[in-house]
């Protein structure tokens, strides 16, 4: 159960074709997001990608599968995920029943080699992604969720791209999956893991970039209304809020004056419209205020 990596073509001949690209699947990137990007794929090296929530991060990782026709494998991680919901694990039930199924028929040897094999397998994101010969995008969402010890399986697939499974053998991806890790930095992350990794950091866009990507995500909103929502949306942002708006609900907020007919942001309409981008009503309170909504 062993492999090899060979050579592979890079996925983007250089940063302008990762920016056009990725523009084509509707991201549009910074020169510093299409940089890191093209190294990350050009040195077959991790990229982590850090920043608050709302920015576009796991986005990223969509946009490159999308733009790349590859395939997305997603390891979402949260509090308790442990090796068998990121590497693999057995079916043990079907391996109790094939034990069952071969008492006084076999001897022991024979029935263990048997339950050990691929047929009881089963793959969770990493391992998949390794298998992978095709094209494939490694997404490790929200990493700095996960518990420390996850971050030690994670190091022996970034470095060297391989898992090992005990019973069968360890495997070695014959096409090295593109790694993208996105942290919200909750937490510190180790810098054993951070040293294979190119960092990125991704902040929320400014006006122009804010402007140009709600334009082409909601193309029949006019011009005035679209520089009206980031304006807000960025006064917003400078508030101490619990959540401040992200990319994707000012988008939603386009979206929503588009479906109710709007063609101007007034007090009313924002008053209106406030809980699609704002999600605690403690932020609304305080929105309210700052705009003199009240």
């Amino acid at each position: 159960m062993t492999g090899v990596t060979a050579p592979q073509s890079p996925l983007f001949g250089s940063v302008q074709d990762v920016a056009d690209r990725l523009a084509g699947v509707g991201y549009l990137a910074s020169t510093a997001v299409a940089t890191t990007v093209f190294l990350a794929d050009r040195l077959g090296k991790p990229l982590l990608v850090e920043g608050p929530a709302g920015v576009g991060k796991t986005e990223l990782a969509k946009a490159v599968a999308a733009a790349t026709d590859a395939g997305l494998v997603r390891l979402q991680c949260y509090e308790g995920i442990d090796e068998a919901r990121a590497l693999y694990e057995w079916n043990h039930a079907k391996q109790l029943l094939r034990i069952t199924a071969g008492q006084g028929r076999e001897s022991w040897d024979e029935t263990r080699d048997d339950v050990f094999s691929e047929e009881f397998l089963l793959p969770r994101p990493l391992l998949t992604a390794i298998r992978r010969t095709e094209p494939t995008v490694l997404l490790v969402d929200e990493i700095d969720k996960a518990d420390v010890e996850v971050e030690g399986l994670l190091l022996e697939v970034l470095s060297d791209y391989q898992v090992t499974v005990p019973e069968m053998g360890t495997v070695t991806a014959v096409r090295r999956p593109f790694a993208l890790l996105t942290s919200n930095s909750t937490r510190e992350l180790s810098e054993a893991l951070k040293r294979r990794c190119l960092f990125l950091h991704l902040d929320f866009p400014d006006a122009d970039l804010e402007r140009r990507i709600v334009l082409s995500r909601v193309p029949e909103l006019t011009t005035a209304l679209v520089d009206a929502l980031v304006r807000v949306v960025r006064v917003l942002r400078g508030l101490e809020l619990r959540k401040s708006p992200s990319v994707a609900e000012t988008i939603d907020w386009g979206r929503t004056l588009l479906a109710l007919g709007l063609d101007t942001l007034d007090d009313d309409a924002v008053r209106a419209t406030l809980g699609v981008v704002l999600k605690h009503q403690s932020d609304a309170v305080k929105a309210a205020a700052e705009l003199r909504l009240n």
